[in-house]
């Protein structure tokens, strides 16, 4: 190969390269407003940005690729982990990370505060990153979860034990936080409606007890859990 051939060649590899460089760039940049449903980037998720920053969040955590590792990825924490339980560790890190060997600071956060962190990590989590960066989800192992993964349809009170985040302070199937006690034999212990008066208000039954309430979630959903968690236990 003459020398004059190798220039010819770096220079077209070189061009050619710079060139979709530049198209894939403008091309990620035309998709940013949909990818990232500006049309839903509201002044309390950028007052959820703003106070996310102040608090040094990405001190610990990182979020679209960027901050620290000592702490979960925070990209779909929202729906990872749930709203009451996002809610929960910033209220009271303390109680709910007490068995973790990971700790947060308490930051006392307020109200306001609390409902924009809150819209700003429901906002990030429906960013369509192409399922980049992947998440540190546990998956169960329970019967319904194997069902999960072999894509069987889950039941109703299943899907919604995972969807809020349960599985992120109980144990099913050997799988799960240790924040909370295991849930595999509940059914043996409490009966549906027993269960579902300490879902929507543990408070009432513990008064120190770290488990958010989901007075919020529609009667028929918190019912759909309570049946699904009754059936768990006496060898089923």
């Amino acid at each position: 190969m003459t020398t004059r051939t190798a220039k010819a060649i770096f220079l077209l590899g070189t061009l050619s390269s710079g060139l979709l460089f530049l198209v894939l760039t403008w091309d990620t940049h035309r998709q940013i407003g949909a990818l990232t449903h500006a049309d839903r980037l509201s002044d309390e998720v950028v007052a959820g940005k703003r106070a996310f920053e102040q608090h040094n969040c990405n001190d610990c955590h990182t979020m679209l690729g960027f901050g620290g590792y000592y702490a979960p990825d925070l990209t779909r924490v929202y729906s990872r982990k749930g709203e009451p339980y996002v809610r929960a560790v910033i209220s009271d890190p303390d109680k709910v990370l007490a068995k973790s060997f990971r700790k947060m600071p308490h930051q006392r956060i307020g109200a306001v505060e609390m409902n924009s962190l809150v819209a700003f990590f429901k906002w990030t989590n429906e960013i369509d990153t192409h399922d980049w960066p992947p998440q540190d989800h546990k998956k169960p192992t329970s019967s319904e979860a194997r069902r999960l993964v072999s894509a069987a349809p889950l039941s109703r009170g299943a899907a919604l034990f995972k969807a809020n985040g349960c599985f992120s302070c109980h144990k099913l199937g050997g799988v799960g936080g240790d924040a909370g006690p295991a849930l595999d034999d509940v059914g043996s212990r409490m009966n549906a409606e027993r269960i579902q008066e300490q879902i929507a208000n543990s408070k009432a039954f513990k008064p120190d007890s770290v488990m958010p309430s989901y007075s919020q979630l529609p009667a028929e959903d918190l019912r759909a859990m309570a049946e699904f968690m009754s059936e768990q236990g006496g060898g089923r």
